[in-house]
């Protein structure tokens, strides 16, 4: 089956395109989603319709990309991707839209960056599938109407709240992609391995389940930069105590966090006493962006308990001072 990519679309290495499961019934994780989608997607296809619009949320390498290419297979069609930041114009997004056949699906990752005019010409698509777009200027304008083709907006996002509710309540269905557990990441391990044909112990497994943060994309890419460590020592597998010192080596700890999270909290405790400190504050001093801070590290950090949120700001907890092997009663 046919797979268009947009020219502004985005790209995705080779690799990462072999590991994406093609169908639901390959997809691990998120049980309940899939069990959904399942239903959808069959009394969709029962009925001859393209499936509603879809909205996937969640902190990144969730599989919000890989579950937009799963519809697409599914329903058998095609999908074109792009991303928020890349429509600037009404017509770079009615480019999009005039080339979709019935039933595609067009796959926006990161919409809560779309433009506010290109948000507005949404809504008649995804609504009634026609898009209105202005033809010239000042008393010369004029209004074409263009019919579209039945399709199925997949829109992703890590930050649900900066959509704006006319956008979020056209999608018919809604979804919050979490964290996975140990298990569902150790049988994701497994099928990396056996695609790339390298295997790995089951204590290695185990290890580097722990340590991935609860998420396929970073386990996936771990993995592979165990094998090379692997791979450099010759052994023909990779074994607990090459994962353990490679994972070292890519300043992974135990808990899974990586060097901005343990600056993070080190700053949080030493220099703001454990807080409470608001996110701009603990950004400026790490010198790192408050988005990324936001989006990438703090989902992690409050699901494990690391952190909390009060309505004056961040706040370390027991355990990251347990995790960082801090006094608290010596910094207060």
């Amino acid at each position: 089956m046919e797979r268009n990519i947009d020219p502004i679309a985005i790209q995705y290495d080779e690799e990462e395109q072999q590991l994406r499961p093609k169908y639901l019934k390959d997809y691990v994780g998120q049980t309940e989603i899939k069990e959904m989608l399942n239903v959808f997607i069959t009394t969709a296809k029962q009925r001859g319709e393209s499936l509603d619009h879809v909205l996937l949320y969640g902190p990144p390498g969730l599989g919000k990309t890989t579950l937009a290419h799963i519809i697409a297979s599914e329903m058998n069609t095609n999908i074109k991707i792009t991303t928020g930041p890349a429509l600037t114009r009404p017509g770079d997004l009615a480019a999009i839209l005039t080339s979709l056949a019935p039933g595609d699906v067009l796959f926006i990752d990161e919409i809560h960056r779309i433009p506010k005019v290109i948000e507005e010409t949404l809504y008649s698509a995804m609504e009634d599938f026609v898009i209105d777009l202005v033809i010239g200027r000042d008393t010369g304008a004029t209004t074409l109407r263009l019919d579209l083709p039945p399709f199925t907006l997949v829109g992703a996002t890590t930050r649900f709240g900066d959509l704006m509710a006319p956008l979020r309540d056209r999608f018919g269905i809604v979804h919050q992609l979490h964290y996975y557990t140990k298990e569902e990441l150790s049988t994701i391990i497994k099928r990396t391995s056996t695609i790339f044909e390298f295997p790995i112990m089951e204590d290695a497994v185990m290890e580097l389940a722990q340590r991935s943060r609860g998420t396929p994309r970073i386990a996936n890419r771990l993995y592979r930069r165990i094998r090379d460590f692997a791979q450099f020592d010759q052994l023909s597998e990779i074994t607990v105590d090459i994962t353990n010192y490679a994972l070292d080596c890519l300043d992974i700890d135990k808990g899974g966090l990586d060097i901005t999270d343990r600056r993070y909290l080190d700053c949080l405790i030493d220099r703001f006493k454990g807080g409470p400190v608001g996110l701009e504050a603990l950004a400026a001093t790490i010198s790192e962006e408050a988005v990324t801070l936001e989006d990438v590290n703090e989902p992690y950090l409050l699901q494990e308990g690391y952190i909390v949120r009060t309505p004056r700001g961040r706040m370390a907890t027991e355990k990251a001072y347990k995790h960082l092997n801090k006094d608290k009663g010596t910094l207060l």
